[in-house]
This record gives structure tokens, sequence and C-alpha cells, in this order.
């Protein structure tokens, strides 16, 4: 998702895509509605979102995709260390201060008592969460490899990425290109067989499943990019986000998901890069474009110890599905609300608190 941790710092002297900010929002509350979806409809097929994880295959191309716009023609000028210290700087706040809220909401969840059965973990679930080390502990809750903050796992494999582009990817050229994303694509449609599905990744059963999702979509982003697949258009972000939102909707099928998935993937996301990169949004519509580009990494890192809570909550009283809808709309908009504070109160500020300290470093050694 992604770059759902792209920060408008990175393309400050550049061309700014807002209709592919504004996507990574849209992108990012899908994900938030799936994840209430399927506890209070567990039944995929019952699940009018329930190819919403699909979501994270999208900011991973996105992510690629603004990875090599960024970073093509001046990372050898600025070298790997800098490169490394600026996606520090990007990703890691968030993911310490919602590793922060993961262990608080696993601790006060006022419906669960899980957290006493692995209280002389929580130290090194807890160090493991801040460091990106995959630690799947709790079975109860589907050995997810971050437990206090379950969307971290996309993280993990954004950083794999990351360092992949820098020290190989930079250097390889538009046809090993191709020949890369060709290996990644029929990788892709592998494991959507071997799964059933493109939902892995997030647990100690699923892990490698991540890799493959991120080999291809990454690679293809960078694909988009360097090729110029930029497809000039007058769409706009309301038809735009339509069609982001057409993919994750599509119709749950257990029998075909392993081809329908992967065309997701392997056509349309790459296509929609294509067209999101080509469109611009009209004046109101480009302040609701930033807006969602910003709260769209807060809120894919925030809102999952919530889900917990939600989790708890219906296992113990067991609500309606009209309740727990009420609760799916009601809670998605708060933690919208939520992610925007977290924003401007937390993650921003320690994010120019650590540039200001990096351009003094560097200041300090130019001079």
């Amino acid at each position: 998702m992604n770059d759902h941790t792209q920060a408008a710092s990175l393309l400050n002297t550049k061309q700014h895509y807002e209709i592919l900010d504004g996507l990574r929002g849209v992108a990012a509350i899908a994900v938030v509605i799936f994840h209430f979806m399927e506890i209070a409809i567990p039944d995929y097929n019952d699940n009018f979102i329930a190819h919403a994880y699909l979501a994270v295959d999208f900011f991973f191309c996105l992510s690629g995709f603004v990875i090599a716009y960024a970073y093509d023609k001046k990372l050898a000028n600025i070298g790997f260390a800098k490169f490394f210290k600026q996606r520090l700087i990007r990703l890691q706040p968030l993911v310490i201060i919602c590793s922060i809220w993961g262990l608080i909401a696993f601790i006060v969840d006022p419906f669960s008592n899980l957290w006493v059965k692995y209280a002389d973990k929580l130290g090194i679930a807890f160090a493991a969460s801040c460091l990106m080390i995959p630690y799947p502990l709790v079975p109860e809750r589907y050995f997810n490899i971050f437990h206090l903050n379950p969307p971290s796992w996309s993280l993990f494999w954004e950083y794999v990425a990351s360092i992949v582009y820098a020290v190989v990817l930079i250097r390889v050229g538009k046809k090993a290109l191709w020949a890369l994303v060709a290996v990644g694509a029929m990788a892709l449609v592998y494991e959507a067989h071997h799964a059933t599905n493109l939902g892995v990744g997030w647990s100690g059963d699923n892990f490698w499943g991540g890799g493959i999702r991120v080999f291809f979509s990454f690679l293809a982003g960078i694909l988009v990019y360097r090729s110029g697949y930029i497809i000039r258009n007058k769409l706009g972000f309301l038809i735009t986000s339509g069609l982001l939102l057409l993919t994750l909707v599509v119709p749950f099928s257990t029998t075909y998901n392993w081809i329908i998935e992967p065309t997701i993937v392997i056509v349309c996301f790459p296509l929609l890069i294509a067209i999101g990169a080509g469109a611009a949004p009209g004046p109101r519509a480009q302040r609701l474009c930033e807006l969602s580009g910003n709260i769209s990494y807060p809120l894919y890192m925030i809102h999952y110890p919530f889900i917990w809570i939600f989790m708890s909550y219906v296992e113990t009283h067991k609500p309606t599905l009209l309740l727990m809808s009420i609760i799916t709309v009601v809670g998605t908009l708060l933690l919208i609300g939520l992610s925007y504070l977290v924003l401007v109160f937390m993650d921003m500020p320690v994010r120019m608190f650590l540039k200001n300290k990096l351009a003094g470093s560097s200041s300090t050694v130019s001079g």
C-alpha cells in the first residue's frame, strides 16, 4: 500500500501526482472497512468488500512508482545511507507510535484479558514490533507476525523493497525489469492458486506470500514509471476512485479467486497507476486528494488495535449485524478523524524534528 507511505517532501521539487495521493487514501479507507467487515461477516462470499486486502498490492505498486519517480535520478548523488535514513524518517515514527497504541489497546481491551496469557512475552513482542522483526505470537489471533499492530507486515516488506531498490533495482535496465515483472506475475499466479487467494503475508503461516506480493507489485510500479506509461486523461478524482473501488468489490469466488485476484493485481492496478498519474483533480478535489493522501498512512497504521477490540466485543457480546454495521460506519469515521490528529500532533512533528536533524547532520558533514 503504496505508497501509503510517501510524503510530499519526497517530491517537493517535482510534479506532484495529486490523484495518486487521493487514491492512496481511498484504498486505506477500504482496508479499514474490510477489517471491520471480516469480523462482522466472516464468510467472504457474503462480504461486499472482500477483496479490499488487495489494496495492499495497490500500495506496493504505487510505492514502486513513487520511489522510482523520487529517487531514480538522485539516489547516486545522495547515496544509500541518506536514502535509507529518509525512508526511516518517513515510515518508522508511525511504526513505533502504533506499536505503543497496540500494546496499550491489547492490555486495556475491556472485552478480553488475553494479554495476561502473554504478559511475560509482551516486552519481546513490543520490541519486535518497533524494530520490524516478525514475531508471530498469538495463535488465538491467527499468528499475525506483528500482533500489536498487524498492518506492519506490509511495512516490513516495504523496507525490504526499499533496500533491494537502492542496492539492485536502481541499476536494472528496462529489459531486465520486464523479465523480473514477468517472473513476479507468474509467482503471483502460483501463490494465488496455492493459497486460493492473495490474502497472504501477514501471518506466520503465510509469511513468504507477502514477499511474492511485493515482488510483483513494487517492480510493476517501477516499470510504469520508467517506461513512461502515463495515460493522459480527464477522469478526475471521483471516477478514478470509483475504478479503484470497483476492483475491491468484485464478488468473492472461492473457485475463481486464483484467477480474479492476480488479474486485478497484474492488470488493473498498474493501469490505475498510469491513469491516476495522467489525471489531475479539479480545484475542489485537489484539497480532498491532499487530505486523503496525508491521512492514508496514519489511518492504515493506527486502525487495527481498535479492530482487535471490536473482535473481542463481537466474541463476547454477539451483537446483531445491524449494530455491527453501525459500529463499522461510525468506527471508520472516528478512525479517519483520529488518523488526522495522529498525523498533525504526532507523526508530522516527529518527522519534522528528524528531518531537521538529518539536514543539520548533512550540513555539518558538508561543512
